[in-house]
């Protein structure tokens, strides 16, 4: 019997557009690629997990988020993918700063949106 609670997870991003998200997963996220086949491009994310970038034609991005990724800084991760041409997300009344961080009240989170070609959000969150 399959023991879920101990296989590694696989995460689904669906794309209307695989060969103009395909480079943004690769080239500016920096994930390696596993495996292609006709209906997905898979890559390797941390712990063994993998993420499935699935063919879906006429897909249209929900607008909240999809995947994310804790980082251990915020500051120095924004800055890497903004270098790599990524644009993060800033939403009116937010109170993000200038780099597009929002920190929750008390201190617990930081968090930084960013979406992929297919309008898919993405996170970055350091914990506090």
């Amino acid at each position: 019997m399959t023991n879920l609670a101990s296989s590694a997870p696989v995460s689904f991003i669906l794309t209307a557009d695989r060969k103009a998200a395909k480079p943004f997963y690769a080239g500016a996220l920096g994930l390696p690629m596993v495996s292609e086949d006709d209906f997905a491009v898979t890559f390797a994310l941390a712990g063994g997990m993998h993420l499935r970038l699935t063919d879906l034609p006429g897909h249209s991005a929900s607008g909240h988020t999809v995947l994310g990724w804790a980082v251990a800084d915020i500051a120095a991760s924004v800055a890497e993918l903004r270098g790599k041409g990524v644009t993060f997300k800033v939403y009116e009344g937010f109170g993000q700063d200038a780099n597009g961080v929002w920190s929750a009240p008390g201190g617990g989170a930081k968090v930084a949106w960013l979406a992929d070609p297919d309008g898919n959000v993405l996170s970055l969150t350091q914990f506090g």
